[in-house]
C-alpha cells in the first residue's frame, strides 16, 4: 500500500480496489493529476469524476450545503453516489467540479480502499480502472493488462461480483435517480418519502 499512497502523494495517479470494482485515483486537489488521469483513461474531459470519501468530515469544507447529506448517511458506507452542489471556491479540480457546480461523492464499502483514502488526506478522485470504451476491471491484474506496470496497483483480490453504485441527484427535490446500480433506493427518492430509512446494500 505505501508504494500506492506515496505515488498518489507525489501527484501521480494509480488503481485501487473499491467495493464495485478497481479505479484509478488521484488527489482531487491536485489538477496535474487529474490532467494525467483523464489522460491515461483517454476519456472525455466533460465527464465528471466522482470523489471518493473516508469520513463525512473529510468532504463537508467542499460541500455548499453539508446539511444535504443528512437524508442519505445511512446508505454509507455503501456503492450509492450522490450529486451535491461544491462551494464556488471549492480547492477541488474540475472536471472533479463540473460546470454547474455539482460534485459526484461516495463513501466506499470497503475497509482496504478506506485505508488508502483516509492515508491520502481523506478523499481521492477515482474513476473505473479501464480505458475509455473498455469494461471496469475487477482486478489488479486487469488494471496492469491495461495500464502496464507503471502505473501501481494496490491488490485487494477479486471485484468481478461488484456491481457500480446507484446514482442520485440531490440538487433537485425530490431526489432524482441519475443510475441504477447496487442500492435500490426507489422509497428514498419517492415524492412522499421525506428522508432514508432504509438501505438496500446488496454487497
Amino acid at each position: 500500500m505505501e508504494l500506492v499512497v506515496e505515488r498518489i502523494l507525489a501527484g501521480g495517479i494509480a488503481g485501487i480496489p473499491t467495493d464495485t470494482v478497481y479505479g484509478l485515483a488521484a488527489l482531487a486537489t491536485d489538477s496535474i493529476a487529474i490532467e494525467a488521469l483523464i489522460e491515461a483513461k483517454g476519456r472525455e474531459r466533460e465527464q465528471p469524476i466522482a470523489v471518493l470519501f473516508d469520513s463525512v468530515i473529510d468532504i463537508v469544507p467542499f460541500l455548499d450545503d453539508p446539511l444535504v447529506l443528512d437524508r442519505v448517511t445511512t446508505f454509507w458506507p455503501g456503492a450509492l453516489t450522490v450529486v451535491v452542489r461544491a462551494i464556488s471556491d471549492s480547492s477541488i479540480v474540475r472536471p472533479v467540479v463540473t460546470e454547474t457546480g455539482t460534485i459526484g461523492i461516495r463513501k466506499p464499502d470497503d475497509a482496504f480502499a478506506r485505508s488508502v483514502i483516509r492515508a491520502c488526506g481523506g478523499l481521492l478522485a477515482v474513476t473505473s480502472a479501464n480505458l475509455h470504451g473498455d469494461s471496469p476491471a475487477s482486478s489488479a491484474y486487469e488494471v496492469a493488462s491495461s495500464f502496464g506496470d507503471l502505473l501501481p496497483v494496490l491488490d485487494g483480490g477479486d471485484r468481478s461480483e461488484g456491481i457500480a453504485s446507484t446514482v442520485v441527484d440531490l440538487t433537485v427535490d425530490p431526489p432524482e435517480l441519475i443510475r441504477e446500480g447496487a442500492i435500490d433506493i426507489s422509497s428514498f427518492i419517492s415524492p412522499d418519502r421525506g428522508t432514508a430509512t432504509d438501505s438496500g446494500a446488496s454487497g
